[in-house]
């Protein structure tokens, strides 16, 4: 089981799904080719806006997007850093950069969890 997590949130504009697809599929197999146990990208089904908080408020959801919600696995800490730094050096990604994403990039939110109740 893995025991650490990078999380993601991001905000896609409805008109850039199939861009951000075929992103998300080169991100991930280049994550998992440097050892990332799993990569999930799931788009948002039934996610309304809450009273004090919620996924499209968290992001600033516009009318026209639609919320992301992702995770990459590892088995540790230490194994996720080991992984991020080949995946960061990795010139398809590099290739990618912040221009070229179909999404507002300054209203991701990520982070690194680790995992205490697994089933």
């Amino acid at each position: 089981m893995a025991t650490y997590v990078d999380g993601f949130l991001i905000p896609v504009p409805k008109a850039s799904q199939a861009a951000y697809r075929r992103l998300a599929r080169k991100a991930g197999k280049i994550w998992m080719e440097h050892g990332a146990l799993s990569y999930t990208e799931c788009m948002a089904d039934d996610v309304k806006p809450g009273k004090l908080t919620s996924f499209p408020q968290a992001v600033k959801l516009k009318a026209d997007e639609v919320v992301w919600f992702s995770w990459i696995t590892y088995r540790s800490r230490r194994h996720r850093d080991a992984v991020n730094k080949k995946v960061m050096a990795d010139p398809r990604l590099q290739a990618m950069g912040p221009a070229n994403m179909p999404f507002d990039g300054r209203r991701m939110i990520w982070g690194g969890f680790a995992a205490k109740i697994e089933f």
